[in-house]
């Protein structure tokens, strides 16, 4: 599992990753695969409409665990770098 989840710039959950990926802030989205379609399609729709890569994460544990946060997550995103 990715450790940029737990120490970059990121995002969890769907409302807020489908805003990042809207605002072209997204540069790759984790999803959990026990995660109920309804939750993650309109994710997918969104990276595939904008080329945004998808990685598909086990579990929602294990996605929240990367997170660092002690819930279950079925979406993340890790943003873009604003430095120049």
């Amino acid at each position: 599992m990715p450790h940029r989840l737990a120490t970059a710039d990121r995002v969890v959950g769907t409302k807020q990753t489908v805003k990042a990926i809207q605002a072209g802030r997204a540069e790759v989205v984790y999803l959990a695969r026990d995660a109920d379609e309804h939750v993650t399609g309109p994710v997918r729709r969104e990276c595939a409409a904008r080329g945004i890569e998808i990685v598909e994460v086990d579990t929602m544990a294990e996605l929240g665990k990367a997170c660092s946060i002690e819930v279950g997550a079925a979406v993340a995103c890790v943003m873009k770098s604003t430095q120049n």
